[in-house]
């Protein structure tokens, strides 16, 4: 999937010389926590969110610091925290210069930008033009839009054994003996694991696989210092 599959279209947007009020009114109206600043011409300059509205003089949260801190910082720093905690437009609290992507940036660079820069959202530009909004709730939507694809037409059983084979034992934390038994899409792990992060692993391998209905945990756990083993949570429940 590519940003113009999942983006917001008509994105709401304010320009730098709104007022912060203003735009705090127009975020919380409609539930949003950013919005991209745009001058009359159509050209991007910056984001505004929530966390650009933390230190404010009107709510008391201004920075505080002692005299040998501010005397570090330099005049500069200062002046620079004053225009943000008392300034009345958004220019004076944005952030400039946005990180931008194209409406053909797939899924993964999306994700990416947003865990290196640490940002929630991301302006989609055609051009010099703002198309569009990406969302850390846009991508959450497109996670749950997986639920409702079409079924694969070649989930019968025996497919779906051979694919939660091949997937677990091509990795590194596979069990030992791993053995999969499907019946009409209900399928039964079994094998022997050393971490419990293995035995949810493999789960997850079995749950993402196209036609599973229900996944039953049988994989044994063996302790490696003690060489004991233990039945699955799912089968000491059934046999107490």
């Amino acid at each position: 999937m590519r940003a113009h599959q999942i983006m917001t279209k008509n994105v709401i947007s304010v320009t730098p010389h709104t007022s912060i009020e203003d735009a705090a009114r127009i975020m919380l109206l409609n539930k949003i926590s950013g919005l991209p600043v745009v001058e009359d011409n159509g050209t991007l300059v910056g984001m505004v969110s929530q966390s650009d509205f933390l230190r404010r003089s009107e709510i008391g949260t201004g920075r505080k610091r002692p005299a040998w801190l501010q005397f570090l910082v330099g005049p500069g720093r200062a002046a620079a925290d004053f225009i943000r905690e008392r300034g009345r437009k958004i220019e004076d609290v944005m952030t400039a210069g946005p990180i931008t992507v194209v409406e053909e940036t797939p899924l993964e660079e999306l994700v990416g930008l947003m865990e290196k820069h640490d940002i929630k959202r991301l302006p989609v530009m055609n051009g010099k033009a703002l198309v569009g909004i990406v969302t850390r709730t846009n991508l959450l939507q497109a996670v749950a839009s997986m639920a409702r694809e079409i079924p694969d037409p070649t989930a019968d059983d025996d497919h779906i054994r051979d694919r939660i084979l091949r997937q677990v034992n091509a990795t590194d934390w596979r069990p030992i003996g791993f053995e999969v038994t499907v019946r009409s899409g209900l399928v039964h792990l079994h094998g022997i694991i050393t971490t419990d992060e293995s035995r949810q692993a493999a789960i997850v391998a079995a749950e993402n696989t196209a036609g599973v209905t229900e996944v039953h945990d049988h994989l044994c756990l063996v302790d490696s210092y003690s060489g004991f083993y233990f039945d699955s949570p799912e089968d000491m429940k059934a046999a107490s």
